[in-house]
């Protein structure tokens, strides 16, 4: 059964050419069930950022940030098993990114600053958008933290030193991550690399899991067999978690715009998280790359439903 939407704090999202959004506002992240709390009482911080300049091949991610908020209404606190909205979780305005890519990135970096201003220990949970708004987070982590590694679910690399001319292309984040920030990644899901990031990657020694080898080894069982740490036991205690939805597979998340198949399902995806983040400190998160299909709204509470099950494995990770 569907939900009335809570009549709290809601803001302008624009208008876009689709029908689907004309004339629409975007309410709070889970609004129907949560009430609105101040920002140092919330440890989660919802921060939309419906930035599309560089996508490649299916567009429409600067509608996800919307679409997911929208969705969440129709959530349960209740994920089965735990219970995150209880430890408040507040939403930002929509970050405005215009102009060129660095200017973008700077704004995306201080309204992640805000969020951390406003509560040391605020998680931000950035909604995108295209992949390249990571690289703002993480800049305003980096700062806030200092050392911290990133777990990067995703089918594809973004290794790439420069794409459609662009260093700052989604294609690259996590070469600028690497290359500009120097944090150590992670990486889960890839199961589409460039030539060049195979190089790179051999280069760098960045450790991975990748779908095929993932598969290979026998998935969700293998994992469940598996008695160590999934993460190099060298990699930072503090971890920023950046989950392109193309990592799942295509039949469980069609919306977006590079889907692959051969991808992550639900449960192993949440799997994988919840091993990478034992025994850490998640400090920061973002899921993006949704890209909405009008008339078509499972995958968009996909989205929904997959951020709210990260933020209650930050809380799993952290004992609450």
């Amino acid at each position: 059964m569907g939900k009335m939407l809570y009549e709290g704090q809601r803001f302008p999202i624009g208008t876009e050419e689709s029908p689907l959004f004309q004339g629409k506002t975007m309410t709070r992240f889970l609004a129907s069930e949560l009430p609105a709390l101040p920002p140092e009482e919330c440890l989660f911080h919802v921060i939309p950022v419906p930035y599309e300049a560089t996508v490649s091949y299916g567009g429409g991610t600067r509608r996800g940030p919307a679409a997911i908020i929208e969705a969440s209404n129709q959530l349960e606190v209740w994920t089965g098993e735990k219970n995150p909205g209880e430890h408040g979780i507040y939403t930002w305005p929509a970050v405005n990114c215009p102009g060129e890519a660095p200017a973008a990135l700077d704004t995306i970096a201080d309204a992640t600053g805000n969020a951390l201003a406003s509560r040391a220990d605020a998680v931000p949970v950035l909604l995108g958008g295209e992949h390249s708004i990571t690289f703002g987070a993480l800049r305003a982590l980096r700062d806030h933290y200092g050392a911290i590694g990133v777990i990067q679910f995703d089918a594809h690399a973004d290794l790439r030193d420069t794409y459609g001319g662009s260093k700052y292309s989604h294609a690259c984040v996590m070469r600028r991550a690497a290359d500009d920030l120097s944090l150590p990644l992670y990486q889960l899901g890839v199961r589409s690399l460039s030539p060049e990031e195979v190089a790179y990657r051999k280069e760098k020694g960045i450790p991975h899991l990748d779908a095929r080898e993932f598969a290979r080894l026998g998935g969700a069982e293998w994992l469940r067999n598996q008695a160590g740490p999934l993460l190099p036991r060298d990699f930072p205690h503090r971890v920023y978690l950046t989950f392109d939805v193309d990592a799942l597979d295509a039949s469980v998340m069609p919306a977006t715009g590079t889907p692959e198949p051969g991808g992550l399902s639900w449960w192993e995806s949440l799997a994988l998280v919840r091993r990478c983040l034992s025994g850490r400190e998640c400090i920061g998160l973002d899921v993006n790359e949704t890209a909405p299909i009008e008339g078509f709204t499972a995958p968009t509470f996909t989205a929904a439903r997959l951020t709210y099950e990260l933020m209650a494995e930050v809380c799993i990770a952290r004992g609450l």
